[in-house]
């Protein structure tokens, strides 16, 4: 292709024949799901050790990412290189671990030397294979199918849909083993406590409020009073309580310039004339996401925060910001 061809037009035309192809090959791999890929589910997830996957070349890279989700999805997995296999990492591999291989020919020459000495440890073999008529296929207990008719690459020469494919597979075991493990989101959290992705799954509303004051005051309070713990606490909010700290309402910055904006007797106005009566109020036990959705979906940027139903604080949209959950 010469450069006057690489137009943007046909950039946009290649990637989507590219993803298209990758996307066709990919549904045909349904047609693969069989009993094999059933029993290997059940295989590891009867297993008392862990699931141990080799591979070699692009595959390798393959088998690392499997190995990451099925650890962060609560499947004990370890990646063992092929190539590193047949020089000392074999000592990895305990009586009780299942091992997946993964290739697409099945028939690399490192493969051809590792596959025995599995074989003679005597641990369960799971082939996943693009070629099933190779070497790895035929020595496996059971061969998961990630046949491709051909590459994406138009030389059919580069790893494209083949590594798609074993990634596919790789994603359905976990997600099958997920399942039947009974994982859910706080198991996830768990595994997963770092970054916004983490902050979301186990960060609660008492994590946060807590650092801020909790303004109040109660129902007869004046104007001078009122915008002194507004403004003091930062939090462009009071709340209004009663003497055993039940919430009556809230006035927040924007009542406030409501309120000058209609022209009352500023002078006698008290706090029960101008409140938002049944604020908005979210309990401290809540996960802060929550209280995010809450105020995004109401359009506010605070929220009254709640302990045993009585007034505990206030957590401000930036308070959420703040602690990067969005």
């Amino acid at each position: 292709m010469t450069n006057k061809e690489l137009t943007l037009k046909a950039i946009k035309k290649l990637a989507s024949d590219t993803v298209r192809f990758e996307a066709q090959s990919i549904e045909k791999l349904i047609e693969y799901i069989d009993d094999d890929f059933a029993k290997s589910v059940q295989l590891i997830f009867e297993s008392k050790g862990r699931v141990i996957i080799t591979g070699i070349g692009k595959s390798a890279n393959i088998a690392g990412k499997i190995v990451a989700t099925m650890n962060s999805t609560g499947t004990p997995a370890i990646f063992m290189h092929a190539a590193d296999a047949i020089h000392g990492d074999l000592g990895m591999i305990q009586p009780d671990d299942v091992i997946i291989c993964i290739s697409k020919s099945g028939n690399t020459p490192e493969i051809k030397v590792l596959v025995p000495l599995i074989k003679k440890f005597g641990n369960k073999l799971i082939a996943l294979v693009s070629n099933t008529k190779s070497f790895l296929a035929s020595q496996a207990d059971l061969v998961l199918k990630a046949t491709v008719e051909k590459e994406a690459c138009p030389n059919n020469l580069a790893p494209t849909s083949s590594t798609t494919a074993q990634l596919v597979l790789g994603d359905a075991l976990a997600v099958c083993l997920l399942h039947y493990r009974g994982f859910d989101s706080s198991d996830f959290a768990k595994y997963h406590p770092g970054g916004s992705l983490g902050k979301k799954l186990y960060m609660r509303v008492e994590d946060i409020y807590k650092n801020n004051s909790s303004p109040k005051v109660d129902i007869n309070c004046n104007l001078n009073k009122i915008i002194y713990e507004i403004s003091s606490n930062r939090l462009g909010a009071t709340a209004i309580t009663d003497e055993n700290n039940n919430i009556l309402g809230v006035i927040t910055d924007g009542d406030l310039r409501r309120m000058l904006q209609s022209g009352v007797d500023i002078k006698t106005i008290k706090a029960g004339d101008f409140m938002t009566k049944n604020p908005k109020t979210i309990d401290e036990n809540e996960l802060a996401i929550n209280a995010f959705n809450l105020m995004e979906q109401h359009s506010i940027t605070q929220l009254i925060v709640t302990k045993d139903d009585k007034y505990a604080g206030i957590i401000h949209l930036h308070d959420i910001i703040r602690e990067g959950i969005v």
